[in-house]
């Protein structure tokens, strides 16, 4: 994989040309993307000339990275299609302003990424890096993929449920969901206004820290574990059960890890909320899906993917008196975790209840991130770990709302804690 932080340093050092940067994913891209599958569309001539001409590239914050930007997000130089054959050639007016961002940020857009059709649950061509026969997850499935492939060093996603960070899991690269809100979705296809959130994808959480503040101006770096060890809850969720046993021997290895560096872990029990708020995601999400897709759904119904047919037509019954009230379980959920957080930093659970299942069909349950999803907080994904199979899995970190620096810190240093004691964590896997 490519480190965004250290190429970036390395150009700002005068080490390393962009040109030699763009000429690297090409030839990764030519090595892996046959067999991968992770974009829509590519324009490697196009970011060739970008990284030739444009002698300020390099002295603005991205300095020249070349970025996959996720097929559910508007561009003006490539067809947008949503994933689907419906939009097939379909030229924005604008980009989005996200995209804007990573210009204005010396980004160079080498090309758009698959997403699985309007980015619900029916999977695309793309397949997992680290073993072709295994799903990468979705609906982010060409970002994660692209840079767990190294053929991009950032690349855009978007969550509704856990979009981003299953993926990330899946393929063993750094997802980062950040707090609702904290980069524009103007010119992303809506799903879910309550929802839909913008992120990206790196090889590390410092790299992915690097992306989110080149992109979005925050201050949000983090290459120095804290000095402060963060406050860690160990935090099973409901939905526990649903997690594979080495998931969960991942996530308890992961606290042991970060313990023995000097963090603070408890564990915490989430009340009965919480399971409200679970429930109460897929009528929010279900709602405002059939009101986003009114076109699509009234004027190409039987050219919508099956799964997200199916959901609409069951989402057409629900009346707003039920959005209304699950609106309202949120909210009080939102409200519960606010307090249940003054004397820690973060959470950690599950990324995903498994590995990457293996097939193409199947993306994986999103069970382990529709609920904070739904809170809105910062979500980052921190690979390192792997089951008997070689198969990445990855632990999730939690943040408070606004709070994204500090669970990026957080992040790190547990990713750090896990590469420290990482035969350790590996023997005791193998046991």
């Amino acid at each position: 994989m490519l480190s965004a932080l250290d190429l970036a340093r390395r150009i700002e050092r005068g080490e390393l040309p962009v040109a030699a940067v763009v000429g690297a994913c090409a030839d990764a891209i030519a090595a892996c993307e046959a067999e991968i599958g992770a974009f829509a569309a590519l324009d490697l001539a196009g970011a060739e000339r970008q990284a030739k001409i444009s002698a300020q590239t390099a002295a603005l914050p991205l300095r020249g990275l070349p970025v996959g930007v996720k097929d559910i997000i508007d561009t003006i130089d490539f067809a947008t299609s949503y994933g689907s054959p419906i939009y097939a050639g379909y030229r924005p007016a604008s980009d989005a302003s996200i995209v804007s961002m990573i210009r204005r940020a010396g980004g160079i857009v080498i090309g758009k990424t698959v997403t699985t059709p309007f980015a619900y649950l029916d999977p695309g061509k793309t397949r997992n890096p680290r073993n072709p026969a295994h799903t990468p997850g979705g609906s982010s499935s060409g970002s994660a993929a692209a840079v767990a492939a190294g053929m991009v060093p950032i690349a855009l996603g978007t969550q509704t449920g856990g979009s981003i960070i299953r993926p990330a899991a899946f393929c063993g690269v750094a997802g980062f969901k950040p707090s609702f809100r904290l980069l524009p979705t103007a010119g992303i296809k809506c799903f879910s206004w309550s929802l839909d959130t913008a992120g990206m994808f790196a090889a590390s959480v410092a790299d992915v820290a690097f992306a989110a503040a080149a992109i979005s101006g925050r201050d949000l770096l983090v290459e120095e574990v804290a000095a402060v060890p963060p406050r860690i809850a160990l935090t099973r969720t409901q939905q526990w059960s649903d997690a594979s046993d080495a998931m969960r021997t991942a996530v308890e290895a992961a606290a042991r890890a970060a313990a023995a560096k000097g963090a603070e872990v408890r564990e915490l029990e989430l009340p009965a909320i919480f399971d409200e708020a679970s429930q109460a995601f897929a009528t929010i999400q279900s709602y405002e899906g059939w009101r986003a897709y009114a076109f699509e759904y009234d004027h190409h119904r039987d050219r919508l993917p099956l799964r997200l047919r199916d959901l609409l037509d069951k989402a057409a019954a629900i009346t707003p008196d039920a959005y209304d009230a699950a609106r309202r379980v949120a909210k009080r959920a939102r409200q519960t975790l606010n307090q249940l957080a003054t004397d820690i930093d973060v959470l950690l659970t599950p990324s995903a209840a498994t590995a990457a299942p293996k097939g193409l069909d199947f993306l994986g349950s999103p069970s382990f991130n529709r609920l904070w999803t739904l809170m809105g907080v910062p979500c980052i994904n921190v690979p390192g770990l792997a089951d008997a199979d070689g198969m990445p899995l990855g632990v999730q970190i939690v943040g408070r709302f606004a709070r994204d620096r500090t669970a990026l810190a957080a992040a790190l240093f547990v990713e750090q804690a896990i590469a420290a004691e990482n035969p350790r964590l590996l023997a005791a896997r193998d046991s």
